[in-house]
């Protein structure tokens, strides 16, 4: 039997804390076979000006198009890294890259994620695929979240009611029933990460509150949580999709106002928001899950993954459980749905995004 070709997936998500490459087989009937992975930082300058133009910052037309060729370039460096003496074995690169807005629900639905992917085809030599979210958009979807479909293919199991989660900035939940004839669905819960993030680089000057050591040191204010959980988002129907253009740290200081700015206590309180908010949507979506498999950057966050299982009463793990790394899910998701492009299949679930039906994503540069 012929070996299966490989992709290289390209992941960078709304936190920004770097690029995650990976080289990947999707054989015939078998689960993902990862190769080769690496995580390709953003140079810190590249970086700041990525934050601030996702911020809202004001910026002109010209130096937002130097910048997509500029984290081109780069995503381009991190597929390099990966692609290694596999070279001629490599079918194609799914990049996903950085998200500086989304907007589904505007008179005029949008999202854009920058990083020429015409540099990156022009670099590589190897066919990509890239501007996954816009198709969906344009077919009345959300965009997002996208990576279902994946979860379904790998995580899906006939004997358990199963959920994903996954944990980056923003975070999304995937519900696979056991039930065949029960649907996949998914949608973003609300802030993940960012919101963490944001506070700690805020007060401390730090990318992230490593291993949830901040929020250790607080104790959650309850009037906050209040405050913060009773934003429309959490309460609107599915489907539904967010981003950190929203969840942003000025979206945090109006909330905060005439509250004690104890940095301890803010940060358990962004823990137990992102933890109740998951766990909400979960029990309201799926009260009869059996067991919870979280992936992303919050599966470090001890703090975190605790307060998820006191608001859970079924099993929670990583997807390290079944043998699938949480740091690279996404990456591979990507990989995933540039495979599924290129055999022209559809990367959407109706189901999740609200598009009118399944539809074939992404645009192709050929290498």
């Amino acid at each position: 039997m012929p070996q299966a070709k490989a992709f290289i997936g390209l992941m960078s998500g709304t936190s920004m804390d770097g690029i995650d490459a990976v080289l990947v087989q999707f054989p015939m009937d078998r689960s993902p076979v990862v190769l080769a992975t690496h995580t390709h930082p953003w140079p810190r300058d590249t970086l700041k000006r990525l934050q601030a133009v996702a911020a809202g910052d004001p910026v002109n037309s010209a130096t937002l198009a130097a910048l997509d060729t500029e984290a081109g370039e780069i995503l381009a460096q991190a597929a390099l890294s990966v692609a290694s003496d596999h070279r001629e074995a490599i079918a194609g690169v799914g990049s996903h890259g950085q998200t500086i807005a989304h907007s589904p629900n505007g008179p005029y639905p949008a999202t854009l994620q920058l990083g020429n992917p015409a540099v990156i085809a022009e670099r590589t030599g190897i066919t990509t695929v890239a501007d996954f979210r816009r198709r969906d958009i344009a077919a009345g979807g959300q965009g997002a979240p996208l990576v279902p479909a994946f979860h379904e293919a790998v995580f899906r199991d006939p004997s358990i009611n199963r959920a994903v989660i996954n944990i980056g900035g923003i975070a999304n939940i995937t519900l696979l029933p056991a039930d065949p004839a029960q649907a996949v669905r998914g949608f973003d819960t609300g802030p993940g990460n960012c919101l963490m993030d944001a506070w700690i680089r805020d007060c401390k000057g730090l990318p992230f509150d490593e291993a949830g050591r901040l929020a250790a040191t607080g104790t959650a204010d309850r009037s906050l949580l209040e405050r913060l959980l009773a934003d429309p988002y959490f309460t609107a129907p599915p489907p539904k999709s967010t981003g950190t253009d929203y969840f942003s740290l000025e979206w945090l200081q109006r909330h905060l106002a005439g509250t004690p700015r104890d940095a301890g206590d803010i940060q358990a309180t962004l823990a137990l928001l992102t933890a109740t908010s998951i766990a909400g949507a979960l029990n309201e979506a799926l009260p009869q899950v059996q067991e919870v498999l979280i992936c992303g950057g919050g599966v470090h966050n001890a703090v975190l993954m605790a307060l998820l299982q006191d608001q859970l009463v079924c099993p929670v793990h990583s997807t390290g459980r079944v043998e699938m790394d949480p740091d690279w899910i996404e990456a591979v998701a990507f990989a995933w749905l540039a495979f599924r492009t290129l055999e022209r299949l559809p990367g959407n679930l109706p189901t999740v995004t609200g598009a009118r039906g399944p539809r074939i994503l992404g645009a192709i540069y050929p290498g």
